[in-house]
């Protein structure tokens, strides 16, 4: 796939297109420090086998889009918003020449996403916001689950050093989803080192680096949506599995609550990821969410 170029001021953001040019258009944002190949290939040909043409992009700070070699403007604040994040969202819409679209956003990715369509409401057609929340105090995850990511990763460090290879890192990964996966749908290793051996080549930071740092900042820095989220008027979906840990499932019931009549599906088992079996399940509530839409259009 060609990876192109879109700008907003002095950030360039790489995206891609999958699917058919001429399918219904979805806009796919990742969360925390997360590039976008972390929506899987095979969550996008599902989408795409459904009608849609699908883009997802690389968030600022991340993967091949432009990192920011900015110290905060003052101690802990954050070199830019979620806002601006959204507003890079809308450049990559304009890039792929996208008066709207479906817009599906996962994790801070959701955030993003809700943020769009509470300030940029023209260019949303309809709202899919997964494992997220309005308010990075709803659903924020436990001081005790914290504390045991914390103690494994330094655990991890002092056994096997810093992990530099695709190889270690999703041994990493696999001991973290130890607490943060699906108990329904359990991640094997192999699935983390395909990811990985594209990723890694891609931005080798990964998600503990500085340009997730600042991301961490912009996120902790968002406003509570829940007023605004209720003028939201498009379709809208809530995915969200009743295991997250990282956001909490108040942070999608919060989420459906504001937004008037929006769907919300919790998945039993379900973590802080995208379990490869929930990918036709995902697929088809978006594509029943963006039926809504064209059904609702005059």
């Amino acid at each position: 796939m060609t990876v192109r170029t879109a700008r907003n001021g002095d950030i360039e953001l790489a995206w891609e297109q999958l699917g058919e040019p001429g399918g219904e258009p979805v806009l796919l944002i990742m969360g925390l420090g997360a590039q976008m190949v972390g929506w899987p290939d095979g969550l996008c040909a599902e989408l795409a086998d459904r009608g849609f043409a699908v883009v997802r992009f690389d968030n600022r700070d991340v993967g091949l889009s432009t990192h920011l070699d900015v110290p905060p403007r003052r101690r802990g604040a954050a070199p830019y918003s979620l806002s601006d994040m959204a507003e890079d969202a809308v450049a990559v819409l304009d890039a792929a020449g996208w008066p709207a679209a479906h817009v599906v956003g996962a994790s801070m990715g959701g955030m993003i996403a809700q943020l769009l369509a509470v300030e940029h409401p023209d260019r949303v057609l309809s709202l899919t916001s997964v494992m997220s929340t309005p308010s990075p105090r709803i659903g924020r995850m436990r001081a005790r689950t914290l504390l045991t990511l914390v103690r494994k990763a330094r655990r991890l460090a002092r056994q096997h050093g810093r992990p530099t290879s695709a190889e270690a890192m999703a041994d990493f990964m696999v001991a973290m989803q130890e607490v943060t996966g699906s108990p329904a749908y359990p991640a094997g290793r192999e699935q983390h080192l395909a990811m990985l051996r594209i990723a890694m080549p891609r931005d080798a930071s990964g998600l503990s680096g500085p340009g997730a740092r600042r991301q961490q900042r912009a996120q902790r820095a968002a406003r509570d949506l829940r007023a605004e989220l209720a003028g939201v008027r498009v379709p809208t979906l809530v995915l969200h599995g009743d295991s997250d840990v990282v956001i909490r499932p108040e942070g999608g019931r919060a989420t459906a609550a504001a937004v008037p009549g929006a769907r919300l599906v919790e998945y039993p088992g379900m973590g802080h990821e995208l379990p490869p079996p929930l990918w036709s399940p995902f697929a088809d509530e978006i594509r029943a969410t963006a039926d809504e839409a064209t059904t609702a259009a005059p």
